[in-house]
């Protein structure tokens, strides 16, 4: 039951979250419409650390309804981290690849317009996870019954 709330906890923040870092990256300062591919793999960026605190707070999320507000509070507060340190992470690597002495310059950046962004989208961020757990929730019960999974109050 875990592993399969993790999957769908991974994909379904991913796929909800995603597109809420793309509009930030495509809205920052000094992005104009020749860079708008560059935007858009420097998002993709974000997916894989949106996947795994989707994955790891799912499992609380079916649990019972105090834990679900609680891991949409954490998904909340920690989807912007997430997605920021993926992307941090990210362009380190590729900075590193190409030029090491302007890592530091990318990462600040990086970071700086990524809590920019943040900021600006926020009341969609809580839409989006307000829309995961419900989503999760409802495929996260016993099949069909509409019940949570045995051993787990509600």
């Amino acid at each position: 039951m875990a592993i399969r709330a993790s999957r769908r906890g991974a994909l379904l923040a991913a796929v909800l979250l995603w597109p809420i870092a793309l509009a930030a990256t495509l809205t920052s300062p000094g992005t104009d419409d020749s860079m708008l591919a560059r935007a858009a793999l420097l998002a993709l960026l974000s997916w894989p650390g949106l996947a795994l605190l989707g994955a790891g707070l799912a499992p609380t999320a079916v649990g019972s309804r105090i834990d679900a507000i609680a891991a949409g509070v954490a998904l909340a507060v920690g989807a912007p981290i997430a997605s920021i340190a993926s992307t941090a992470i990210g362009i380190a690597i590729l900075v590193l690849v190409r030029d090491s002495t302007r890592v530091d310059d990318a990462i600040g950046l990086t970071i700086r317009l990524g809590v920019l962004g943040a900021l600006r989208y926020a009341p969609l961020v809580a839409v989006a996870v307000v829309l995961w757990t419900i989503l999760l929730r409802r495929h996260g019960r016993a099949a069909g019954s509409g019940e949570p999974p045995p051993g787990v109050p509600d």
